[in-house]
């Protein structure tokens, strides 16, 4: 969600008692949208981010280490040069407005004191982080903004003098159903008013909606209108409460486009596959006449004697027919009779060693797109940048992606975490995310006598009963196998086979890729994948 105005008063109120009066030591801008400002206050060394992020525009305190580039870009520089050491006077907000104009003391070329004001205009894709001087006038910003001049739409540009942007007071959604909830919907605007007061005071209680374990939305008061299925997390401060909001959603974002990006290059690598694959079929096809060629040859060779060189088309009995029709063979005129007659029998010879090869490549290429389409199902399961940094290690050492470098060396190799199950009468049940993990799994951890178990025919995870070699129950069995269900291909199907058997019928063959696997001596269960099964017995 974005940060509404009574949160951002919020958090104004809590930064005024932590930087005002203080001095700018030092400015960062560790991405194109935000800026960092190390600031001496009055209670020790802070940080203050502001971001004029589009997506999540926001003001306050952290404590987040953030990366920065080599070289600072231009409008670091420019705030470096008009900002360092200056003295933080206030922070001023319009009412209801998700504006903040930091005042702040100067020192200029000349060692004269002057006056300049930083404004964020925390207000969604027209976010802005803009520099003033003494006299209102735009030194630089963030973002220009060309505007209209025959519609009067504001410009915002280096030299212009600011104007602010045109008022528009609103209730937050998230607060107008609270207020609703809460019985305070005869005056909503007397009500945020209130709220805004009381803020303003210093009264606020920065709290987190949890929901399912995840970060859904925050405000500056308790959200009750949820009830017990939405947890309320209260943090001290704002600025703990904002970044480990954003940054949580930062990595959720990253691990989502990291995982888009590894989707569209392995759905590319099967395309190419399946394509290659099917041109190589149809080559195979074009080699079961080549006994037509052999024929060719030798009906040539034995009529020698009735063919002249020059001749294109040669009208013979094929003794091949039981019949004895007249059968036309089509000649070089170049060649002579002998030469034309080897060179059906290299034709033959040509398509009877394409068909090995043919049938040696395509068995590779199903087996290639057999691996790609268990790694989009692995995609499925990723639950973090972990499990997706291990996806992309698998696919550079099978060849499908370039190994990714930092500084020079290569990339530490990362092991993600196995999914971890308790059936109903205590027993362990493992589960891979990854063709990785299922070789870890299968091949190194599981003992002997610990149950193996996968879906039948169809791509999915590798599942471990940890037995013992002791004989498990018949209702975790059932458990294992339905786990198996679900996390493979056949997730959404009805019931559908599962196979098991002890880890010692099962080998993966040399040079298999990861996560191949045989195996004998096995039973067959047919199971119902359940989600709700799955969310019950996973303990992490």
């Amino acid at each position: 969600m974005a940060l509404d105005a009574i949160c951002l008063a919020a958090v104004v109120e809590e930064l005024r008692s932590a930087i005002c009066g203080g001095r700018i030591d030092k400015i960062y801008q560790p991405s194109t949208q935000d800026v960092v400002l190390a600031v001496r206050g009055n209670t020790g060394n802070v940080r203050v981010l502001l971001s004029a992020n589009p997506s999540h525009p926001r003001l306050h305190l952290t404590a987040l280490e953030r990366e920065n580039p080599e070289k600072p870009p231009m409008f670091c520089m420019l705030l470096r040069k008009h900002l360092t050491g200056a003295r933080i006077l206030d922070l001023d907000q319009p009412y209801m407005e998700r504006l903040v104009t930091i005042r702040l003391e100067a020192t200029n070329e000349l060692g004269d004191k002057v006056s300049r004001s930083l404004v964020l205009e925390a207000m969604g894709r027209k976010a802005n982080l803009i520099l003033l001087d003494g006299e209102g006038r735009i030194i630089d910003c963030i973002r220009r903004v060309e505007g209209d001049i025959t519609t009067g739409a504001r410009q915002v540009l280096p030299g212009l003098f600011y104007r602010l942007p045109e008022p528009r007071f609103g209730v937050p959604p998230l607060l107008e159903r609270e207020l609703r909830f809460r019985g305070e919907e005869g005056n909503l605007t007397e009500a945020v008013g209130t709220l805004w007061a009381k803020v303003k005071e210093g009264i606020a209680a920065p709290t987190m909606l949890v929901r399912d374990g995840k970060m859904v939305d925050y405000s500056f008061l308790p959200i009750l209108q949820y009830g017990p299925e939405t947890e309320l997390k209260e943090y001290p401060t704002f600025g703990e409460l904002l970044d480990d909001f954003y940054e949580t959603r930062e990595q959720q974002e990253h691990t989502r486009q990291r995982g888009e990006d590894l989707l569209r290059t392995v759905k590319s690598a099967r395309e190419r596959t399946a394509r290659k694959l099917e041109n190589q079929r149809q080559e195979l096809l074009s080699t079961l006449d080549r006994e037509r060629l052999r024929q060719m040859g030798d009906i040539l060779t034995s009529n020698l004697h009735l063919l002249k060189k020059g001749h294109s088309v040669a009208r013979l009995t094929n003794y091949y027919d039981p019949d004895g029709k007249e059968i036309e063979i089509a000649l070089d005129p170049l060649l002579t009779p002998q030469e034309n007659a080897a060179k059906y029998y290299k034709d033959y010879n040509k398509a009877k060693n394409a068909e090995k090869a043919l049938t040696i490549q395509i068995e590779r290429g199903e087996s290639d797109l057999s691996y790609l389409d268990s790694v989009l199902e692995t995609l499925s399961l990723a639950e973090g940048e972990r499990d997706l940094q291990e996806i992309r290690q698998e696919l550079a050492d099978t060849g499908y992606l370039k190994r990714l470098k930092k500084g020079g060396k290569r990339e530490k190799r990362m092991a993600g975490k196995l999914m971890e199950f308790q059936t109903d009468s205590g027993l362990r049940v493992s589960v891979g995310k990854n063709n990785s993990q299922n070789d870890l799994l299968t091949t190194r951890q599981a003992g002997k006598g610990d149950l193996w178990f996968h879906t039948q025919k169809l791509h999915g995870s590798h599942v471990i009963l940890w037995s013992r070699g002791e004989e498990p129950d018949e209702g975790s069995i059932v458990q294992a196998a339905m786990l198996a269900a679900w996390f493979s291909q056949g997730r959404e199907a009805g019931k559908i086979p599962v196979d098991y058997t002890p880890v010692k019928f099962v080998r993966k063959p040399a040079g298999a890729k990861p996560g191949m696997v045989v195996y004998t001596t096995y039973q067959t269960l047919m199971v119902q994948p359940d989600g709700d099964l799955v969310k019950r017995l996973r303990v992490k």
